[in-house]
């Protein structure tokens, strides 16, 4: 098979399932709608892309974690959980053939229509909770319950996938000691201190996903990984303005400490209430309190007239949350050095086994898996000929020193190195170093800043993508999201626009990342036409993984 352009549609495996449109992708790798030509039946298939180039350690680990979901998901007997239907070996990785859902997932459901009516959000809750308590039973804990794992069918059902990353009781051979995994903001607390999870764990990230739905927006999403695992461990989100008989069961499940979380049990009878309108009260016991001070009680009245009660001059009330956060598309502040660097390390002793296990932080890098800028100009150039395709390179299969067949290691004069296609050439574009096979059609960039003046890479991100969206027809965001590359604090940006002049629909990623607090910072950016972007993607992730920056290069 040629790598160099992607598994392709149209393929058969192991004889009998025929690869269609791929239907989503992650840093994991990539989900195929596909045809089972004995059972004449549609199914799911996923193909683990993750393990392609990186250390053979590494996909040791990635290989048996695939088997593990397989294994984990077959312990679950229950309809709200996605069938495994098979486990193939092809090109020396594991396939899984799963049940296929006609529907799309929570969170795409959020992102194309806002936010979800209360009851309808109770409803799912519920049929998540019922997989949630299947699994538990088997013994098996998810462990990356989030809106992209909720699949909601055309027909009502919610459907529970993806338990690549779940914890069969007794089995640790796979999880590495201090390893980190999952979706940051749906982590527990627990689990960001590097405690051991539980069903509670489970039950947080269900309160987290239901907020998302109802809200439209993650609960304790920041601009960055570590400020996002600083949320999660010590701050209250925002109280739910949307939620209405869910808010307290929200909050109840959101509690910090794992012991304060109502169990299964309590959950499911507090979700059928609020499926039903009505508002749980036994909720109220979960609600966290703060003591206001006398001061206040006065603007209140002597008595706490809107519900407190007086006892010495303290009243306890349900907790509003801070007040929400300023817009970040401006330069903000740098926080204390001193206190970022504790930040950064902790993360790193959480996250442990290197780049390639760190890309997993947030399922795009995905669970997989783009610049600066200021001076960089995003999909602006003036491309070659029109309707020119990149040559395909050799299929890189077979490797030599690393480095697959097709592909060269280019030793940049600017200090840095990355594997590139051969037949690519370098171009300077200002302050931005090209690499592009057919005069700019399809091209990556680099672009560095040695001192930038955002706090961190997302911010800046949302500062360029700003001014984009005035200046792209037709542009549209496939994702931005903060995550983690080379153990830095970064983010990637995917979109797509319609280039003028006849040039047609245009397709581009971002990932971006400071590589030490204060800079330097460094944009790697690549854009194709929409019609294989397949194989743009599946190259510019080849070069993320072979990325060396000029201090790693020396």
């Amino acid at each position: 098979m040629d790598r160099s352009q992607g598994t392709e549609a149209g393929l058969l495996l192991a004889g009998r399932y025929r690869l269609g449109e791929v239907l989503g992708r992650g840093g994991m790798g990539k989900v195929w709608r596909a045809h089972d030509e004995v059972l004449h039946r549609t199914v799911a298939v996923k193909e683990l892309t993750a393990g392609l180039y990186v250390a053979e350690a590494d996909r040791v680990v990635l290989h048996a974690r695939t088997q593990k979901e397989a294994r984990a998901a077959a312990r679950i007997t229950h309809p709200g959980v996605v069938t495994v239907h098979d486990v193939i070996e092809y090109d020396q990785r594991p396939w899984i053939v799963m049940q296929y859902v006609d529907g799309p997932s929570l969170a795409d459901h959020a992102k194309e229509s806002g936010e979800m009516a209360p009851r309808e959000a109770a409803r799912i809750g519920l049929h998540v909770l019922g997989a949630l308590r299947a699994a538990h039973g088997a013994g098996v804990l998810h462990r990356d319950v989030k809106p992209g794992n909720v699949l909601l069918a055309r027909d009502g059902r919610v459907l529970l996938t993806d338990f690549g990353i779940a914890a069969i009781e007794g089995d640790s051979t796979i999880t590495r000691t201090g390893e980190l995994v999952g979706s940051i903001d749906y982590l527990a607390p627990e689990r960001v201190r590097g405690g051991d999870p539980g069903p509670a764990s489970d039950l947080w990230s269900l309160g987290a996903t239901l907020y998302t739905a109802v809200e439209g927006r993650s609960p304790f999403r920041r601009t960055s990984p570590i400020s996002t695992m600083q949320a999660v461990v010590a701050e209250e989100p925002l109280a739910p303005t949307r939620a209405g008989a869910l808010g307290h069961v929200i909050t109840a499940l959101l509690r910090k400490d794992p012991e304060d979380r109502p169990s299964a049990a309590e959950t499911e009878r507090m979700l059928l209430e609020a499926m039903e309108g009505r508002e749980p009260r036994s909720a109220q016991a979960y609600v966290p309190t703060q003591r206001v001070p006398e001061e206040a009680l006065h603007a209140m009245g002597a008595d706490g007239a809107r519900g407190g009660t007086t006892n010495g001059g303290t009243a306890r009330l349900p907790y509003p949350g801070p007040p929400p956060p300023a817009p970040g598309t401006a330069p903000v502040p740098r926080r204390s050095r001193w206190r970022t660097t504790l930040l950064v390390v902790a993360l790193a002793a959480l996250v442990g086994g290197g780049a390639g296990i760190a890309a997993m932080l947030y399922g795009n890098g995905t669970e997989a898996d783009a610049g600066n800028r200021g001076t960089a100009s995003h999909g602006t150039r003036s491309p070659g000929p029109t309707g020119t395709k990149p040559t395909p390179g050799p299929t890189p299969d077979k490797t030599k020193g690393g480095v697959p067949d097709g592909w060269r290691r280019v030793e940049d004069p600017a200090g840095f190195s990355i594997l590139m296609p051969i037949g690519w050439e370098r171009r300077v574009e200002g302050t931005n170093i090209d690499y592009t096979p057919d005069d700019g059609v399809h091209y990556f960039r680099l672009s560095i800043d040695p001192a930038p003046d955002f706090e961190d890479s997302y911010t800046h991100m949302q500062s360029i993508e700003t001014s984009l969206r005035k200046r792209l027809p037709d542009y549209q965001s496939v994702e931005m999201n903060s995550n983690v590359y080379r153990d830095c604090p970064g983010s990637i940006w995917e979109f797509t626009w319609t280039e003028k002049d006849g040039v047609g629909p245009r397709h581009a990623i971002d990932q971006m990342y400071y590589a030490q607090e204060g800079g330097p910072e460094y944009a790697l950016y690549m854009t194709g036409p929409e019609e294989d972007w397949d194989i743009t993607r599946d190259r510019f992730n080849t070069m993320l993984r072979s990325w060396r920056a000029p201090a790693d290069s020396n």
